[in-house]
């Protein structure tokens, strides 16, 4: 792997079970992630994704192309656009550095409104194992 390597797109469903489901098996009862009334009366469209969850998604897409040896060493993430069910947001990456073993990923997740996350994950491989 070397810098400017493409990590391949993944689209990723946003349902309503996914959106409510992932948000309480977080532990983040905010009514904005699971009550469609209050959140509208919050003034948002719809429940939303909340943090935690778009977090171990980004995750997820860089560690599935590591590989098992892939170890988190930090993530850093910025929110924009809203995850409403309906959509689908597509996580697309990019090797931004490669040194001593470590590995940084800047990671992108667009929706039908825009951007909704965007940042960097830094794992650490094994030497002489790469990426898929």
């Amino acid at each position: 792997m070397k810098v400017g390597d493409q990590l391949p797109p993944l689209e990723i469903p946003l349902t309503r079970t996914m959106i409510v489901a992932s948000a309480i098996a977080s532990r983040d009862y905010q009514d904005v992630h699971h009550d469609p009334d209050l959140a509208v009366a919050r003034g948002s469209k719809d429940v939303f994704m909340n943090i935690l969850t778009t977090n171990g998604l980004v995750d997820r897409y860089v560690t599935s192309w590591a590989g098992p040896a892939a170890v988190v060493k930090r993530v850093r993430i910025r929110l924009g656009a809203p995850n409403y069910p309906g959509d689908t947001m597509t996580l697309t990456g990019t090797v931004a550095s490669v040194e001593d073993g470590r590995v940084s990923v800047d990671v992108r997740g667009d929706n039908a409104l825009g951007t909704h996350v965007s940042g960097s994950v830094e794992v650490e491989l094994e030497i002489g194992v790469g990426a898929r």
